[in-house]
């Protein structure tokens, strides 16, 4: 018989945002934020995480795997490698039982960002996607009632894809002319 519960573990939406987009494009050309060891562990470092290279390995290896993921170019199981090892432990607090993880040393950031991903994926169906903009390779999280948004930001990538539609549609409309 099995038996499913629910449990409240801290996530990090900004750990798994910031670690999704690290591969942004600059003047259009892809760029790793990650891409050398001393970059990995300052990012690593300055979101709180562990820093070790093992540990940027991870977050790398992960990164990929989520961004996959995300875009629905793999499957959920992608991630399985990740969360290996994780455990939970309960104990009584103040407001009722709370859950504490455990997590391998060496995928510490890994490992949360997977959680995270899939606190979301439970939480807010949809919400967690990529950017509209085929040109961009950012991610967005989508905290609006509708669930809406389409674009990474407003003033850049929504801005330059409305900006786009007009140019074209008044174009068009001069060659229909």
């Amino acid at each position: 018989m099995e038996v499913r519960f629910a449990m409240v573990i801290d996530t990090d939406e900004k750990l798994l945002l910031d670690l999704l987009n690290t591969t942004p494009v600059h003047e259009g050309r892809p760029c790793d934020l990650l891409a050398g060891p001393a970059d990995g562990l300052r990012w690593l470092s300055a979101h709180g995480q562990p820093a070790s290279e093992e540990e940027w390995r991870a977050a790398l290896d992960a990164r990929a795997a989520l961004q996959d993921v995300v875009r629905g170019d793999a499957p959920p199981a992608a991630l399985a490698r990740f969360v290996e090892g994780v455990s939970c432990l309960a104990s009584l607090g103040g407001e009722g039982i709370e859950w504490t993880p455990r997590l391998p040393d060496g995928r510490v950031a890994a490992a949360r960002a997977v959680l995270t991903w899939d606190a979301l994926r439970v939480s807010g169906p949809g919400r967690l996607r990529a950017c509209a903009n085929d040109e961009c390779r950012l991610f967005l999280i989508d905290h609006s009632r509708p669930n809406t948004a389409r674009w990474c930001s407003m003033a850049g990538c929504g801005n330059r894809m409305k900006a786009r539609r007009h140019y074209q549609r008044t174009r068009q409309g001069k060659t229909d002319g």
